[in-house]
C-alpha cells in the first residue's frame, strides 16, 4: 500500500474532488429539466433527514479511524491498524442496520408529520438502503486515509459519481410518468446504486492490498513483533479498548456534525414553514427551496471540492505533527492550506458574482435564481476556508470547540430564517441572508479557536492580495463580457469572459507571489516539468 506525502495526497484527492464536482453538475443541470424545480425540492426535502441518520451512524468514525491508524503507522504498530478496522466495521454495520429498519418502520409518520410535504415518502423509503452502504464505505475510507493512501478513496468516489449520474437520471426519467414524487424517488434510487458500486471498489482495493501484503504468519513474524503481540491484551479486551478510543474521538466530532446535519434538516423544515407563514403556497415554497438547495448552493460549493480535499489530507498530517509536537510543521501546513483555499476559491466567487445571470441561464435555463447566487457569491470564501479550519481543530483533539462554534452558528441561522423568511418582504432571500451570516460567524469562530490553540497567525497580507486580485479579475471579466463580440452566442460569450478573467487571475497571482513556481514544483507529475 503506497503512502503519499501531504502535498501528493492532497493533489490526488483534489483531482478526484474536482472531477466529481464537475461530473456532479451533470445531474444538477439535467435533473431540474427532468423533474423540475418542484421535483428537486421534493428530493432535497428528504435528503436532510437522511444526512442526519448517516451522521449518527458514521459521524466522526472516518476521522477517528484515520487518526488512530495514522498514529499506529507512525509509531511502527502496523498490525494494530487491522484491529481498528474490524472493530469499526462491527460498530457501523450494527448501527446502520438498526437505523435502516427504524427508518422503514417510521417512514409514514416522518413524511406526514415532521417533513412539510407528504410527497417525500417515496424518496425517503428509497434512500434507506444507503445507510449500511455508506457506513461500510466510511470505515474503509478512514482506514486508507490513515494509511495516507488517498488513491482508493479517490477511485471509489469517481466511480460512484459516474454510476450515480447515469442511474439517477435514468431512474428519474423512467419513474417520472408516475408523478413528481416517483421521479424524485427514482433520482434517490440512482444515488443508492452509485454508493453501492463505490463501496465495492473500496472492498476490492482492500482485498487486493491484503493479497499483496498479507499479515505475517507466526513463522514469519519478527521476534520484536512476536514479543509485542505476546505481551498485548486478549483480542476481546483489545477490541473494547479500541472501541472506547474510537468513540472518544468520534462522539465529539459526530456531535459537531450533528449540529450541522440537524441544522440542515431544521433549515428545510423551518424554511418551508416560514414561507407558508409568508403566504406562499406549499408547491411554490418547495420549488423555491429546491432552487436554493439543489441549484444555487451546489454551484457555490463547486470549489469546495478543493478545500474538502485539503481538509481530508490535513487531518493525518496534523495528527502526526502533533504527536511529534512539531509546531513548525503544524503552522506550515495551516498556512499552505488556507492560502490554497483562498487562491482556488476566489476566481469562482468572482465569476459567480459578475456573471450570475448568464451562468444561471446556461446551466439551468432559469435566470430567477441569479439574484440568490449574486447575493451569496462574495461570501463564498468563508465557506471555502471553513472546512480546513474545522479539520484542524479535530486533528488537534479539539472537536468540542468545533462543535460549540457550529452550534452557535446554527442557532443564529435558524433564528434568522424564522424571522426573515416569514416576512413577505424577504421570503426565500431571508434564508439566503441567514446562510451567509452563519458561514461568516462559524468561520471566524473556528479561526479564533485555531489561533488561540496553537498561536497560529494567518498572513493577512495574503488576504489583502487575494482581495486585490479578485477586484482586478472582476473588472476584467466585466469588460470582457460587455465587449466580446458574441452577443448572439451566450455560451461562447460567457466562456470568453470567464476564460479571459481566469487568465488575468493566473497572471496576477504569480505577480503578487500568492502562488510561485516553487509551489508548482511540489505538484506530482507536472512538478518535474517546472524542475526542468
Amino acid at each position: 500500500m503506497n503512502k503519499q506525502s501531504f502535498i501528493k495526497g492532497t493533489i490526488i484527492l483534489l483531482a478526484a474532488g474536482i472531477i466529481n464536482r464537475l461530473l456532479g453538475f451533470i445531474p444538477r443541470i439535467a435533473l431540474p429539466r427532468i423533474i423540475g424545480p418542484e421535483g428537486v425540492g421534493i428530493y432535497q426535502l428528504g435528503y436532510p433527514f437522511f444526512i442526519v441518520l448517516v451522521t449518527i451512524i458514521t459521524g466522526g468514525i472516518p476521522l477517528a479511524i484515520a487518526k488512530m491508524v495514522a498514529e499506529a503507522e507512525g509509531s511502527g504498530k502496523s498490525y494494530y491498524s487491522k484491529q481498528i478496522l474490524h472493530t469499526s466495521l462491527m460498530l457501523t454495520i450494527t448501527t446502520g442496520s438498526f437505523f435502516m429498519i427504524l427508518s422503514l418502520l417510521l417512514a409514514p409518520w416522518v413524511t406526514s408529520v415532521i417533513l412539510p410535504d407528504q410527497r417525500v415518502y417515496q424518496t425517503f423509503v428509497s434512500m434507506t438502503p444507503m445507510m449500511i452502504i455508506i457506513a461500510v464505505s466510511a470505515v474503509y475510507r478512514g482506514y486508507f486515509q490513515g494509511k495516507q493512501n488517498m488513491v482508493p478513496s479517490a477511485t471509489s468516489s469517481i466511480i460512484e459519481t459516474i454510476v450515480r449520474i447515469v442511474c439517477m437520471l435514468w431512474f428519474a426519467h423512467l419513474l417520472m410518468p408516475k408523478g413528481l414524487a416517483f421521479g424524485a424517488a427514482g433520482a434517490m434510487l440512482g444515488t443508492a446504486v452509485g454508493e453501492l458500486l463505490g463501496m465495492f471498489v473500496l472492498l476490492w482495493q482492500y482485498a487486493r492490498d491484503g493479497r499483496s501484503k498479507p499479515f505475517p504468519s507466526d513463522n514469519t513474524k519478527s521476534p520484536e513483533l512476536q514479543s509485542k503481540l505476546a505481551s498485548s491484551p486478549t483480542p476481546a479486551f483489545e477490541n473494547r479498548k479500541i472501541l472506547r478510543r474510537i468513540l472518544g474521538i468520534a462522539i465529539p466530532v459526530t456531535g459537531g456534525k450533528m449540529v450541522g446535519s440537524l441544522s440542515y434538516l431544521m433549515e428545510s423544515i423551518i424554511t418551508a414553514r416560514s414561507l407558508a407563514m409568508a403566504g406562499i403556497a406549499t408547491s411554490i415554497a418547495t420549488a423555491q427551496y429546491g432552487a436554493l438547495q439543489g441549484m444555487v448552493i451546489p454551484l457555490l460549493l463547486l470549489p469546495g471540492a478543493i478545500t474538502m480535499s485539503l481538509a481530508v489530507a490535513l487531518v493525518p498530517s496534523l495528527s502526526e505533527a502533533a504527536a511529534r509536537k512539531d509546531l513548525g510543521t503544524i503552522h506550515k501546513r495551516m498556512n499552505q492550506t488556507l492560502r490554497l483555499s483562498f487562491v482556488t476559491g476566489a476566481p469562482f466567487a468572482v465569476i459567480m458574482y459578475i456573471l450570475a445571470e448568464p451562468l444561471s441561464a446556461l446551466l439551468y435555463g432559469n435566470t430567477e435564481i441569479s439574484g440568490m447566487l449574486k447575493i451569496m457569491a462574495p461570501f463564498a470564501l468563508f465557506l471555502y476556508v471553513q472546512a480546513p479550519l474545522q479539520a484542524a481543530l479535530q486533528a488537534l483533539d479539539r472537536p468540542g470547540r468545533a462543535l460549540v462554534n457550529t452550534l452557535v452558528g446554527a442557532l443564529i441561522k435558524m433564528s434568522l430564517i424564522l424571522y426573515l423568511s416569514s416576512n413577505p418582504a424577504f421570503g426565500i432571500k431571508g434564508a439566503v441572508i441567514a446562510i451567509i451570516v452563519n458561514s461568516i460567524i462559524v468561520t471566524l469562530l473556528h479561526g479564533y479557536s485555531v489561533s488561540k490553540l496553537i498561536g497560529f497567525r494567518f498572513k493577512f497580507m495574503d488576504i489583502i492580495k487575494t482581495a486585490a486580485v479578485m477586484t482586478i479579475m472582476g473588472a476584467g471579466v466585466l469588460l470582457s463580457y460587455q465587449y466580446f463580440p458574441f452577443p448572439h452566442i451566450p455560451w461562447l460569450q460567457f466562456l470568453s469572459a470567464a476564460g479571459s478573467g481566469g487568465s488575468l487571475y493566473l497572471i496576477v497571482i504569480f505577480m503578487t507571489k500568492l502562488v510561485t513556481f516553487r509551489d508548482l514544483m511540489r505538484i506530482p507529475v507536472i512538478g518535474k516539468w517546472f524542475n526542468r
